[in-house]
């Protein structure tokens, strides 16, 4: 088996306690975060839950720099000299500039150790599902042709929906527009969201938590099986949307595991310190079947 070393950036978040511990050939570059005026290195200066308290305070959204072009030479440099390959993945390069600069620091490596440099078109937990994806691949695929195929495959099959409390944020990041931001603080209204082509969009609105939580149960039953799923919430303890999330989806999914994260910083950031999600890697279909 080839010794395949996966890279990936803090945007990359994992809803299993001490999941980089168990699985070595994972290296997480670290975002830096910049809130009022001082960086933090995400996952090493700030943890998750130290990362919304931060920021909650803030009223402005804080900065997300992705790991540099240098930043990541560095690490494919040391990670070459002691592998046959890495696969690189990294958060949607429509919201942050992670799978440009690794793109770039890869192409002085041609010819020397392969790099496949791999856009998850997701953040967060969704983007924590395809390194655990890329795990898998390296396990079950004989090359690494074969294990990138494997994963891109995977990218297409995550899907990521969230429920914020406020809007500030999403307008300071430019999801909901000045005039949409102010009608639904004047009418209360919630804004629904989706990781779409890998762009973070409004897709709809709400008057409602319950009304939040019934639109997100509905997203998630629209799929048939479910190979990993996560409900990401703004606390470090269960939050009563995430209890009335999980309760409602074992009736539909009996025997099946719906863990709950605090999300990470990074996503933060972009849709505020007050929000819920659902993240869902659909499970893999055997085209062969259709012919039957």
């Amino acid at each position: 088996m080839p010794n395949i070393q996966i890279v990936t950036d803090s945007c990359a978040h994992f809803a299993t306690p001490h999941f980089l511990h168990q699985y070595p050939m994972v290296t997480v570059v670290p975002n830096k975060i910049n809130v009022a005026g001082k960086s933090y290195r995400e996952g090493v200066d700030l943890s998750p839950e130290e990362g919304l308290r931060l920021i909650a305070s803030q009223q402005y959204a804080p900065i997300v720099h992705s790991p540099t072009v240098a930043e990541f030479t560095e690490v494919y440099g040391h990670l070459s000299r002691h592998c046959d390959g890495i696969i690189s993945i990294h958060a949607s390069r429509e919201i942050y500039n992670s799978y440009t600069n690794g793109l770039a620091a890869a192409r002085p490596f041609a010819g020397n150790c392969p790099i496949a440099v791999i856009d998850s078109q997701n953040l967060c937990a969704g983007q924590g599902m395809l390194v655990k994806a890329a795990l898998k691949s390296i396990q079950q695929e004989p090359t690494l042709d074969d294990m990138v195929r494997a994963i891109r495959g995977a990218v297409e099959r995550i899907y990521s929906v969230y429920y914020a409390e406020s809007v500030s944020y999403l307008q300071q990041n430019k999801i909901m527009s000045a005039s949409h931001s102010v009608l639904s603080n004047m009418l209360g209204i919630k804004p629904f969201l989706s990781v779409e082509h890998g762009r973070m969009q409004l897709v709809e609105k709400v008057r409602t938590r319950s009304q939040a939580v019934e639109r997100m149960v509905e997203f998630v039953t629209e799929f048939a099986d479910l190979e990993d799923v996560v409900i990401l919430q703004h606390k470090s303890y269960m939050s009563e949307q995430a209890r009335m999330i999980q309760d409602r989806l074992s009736v539909d999914f009996p025997g099946q595991f719906f863990p709950h994260a605090l999300y990470g910083t990074s996503l933060a950031a972009l849709i505020g310190t007050d929000a819920t999600g659902v993240v869902i890697l659909e499970k893999e279909t055997d085209d062969l079947d259709d012919d039957f």
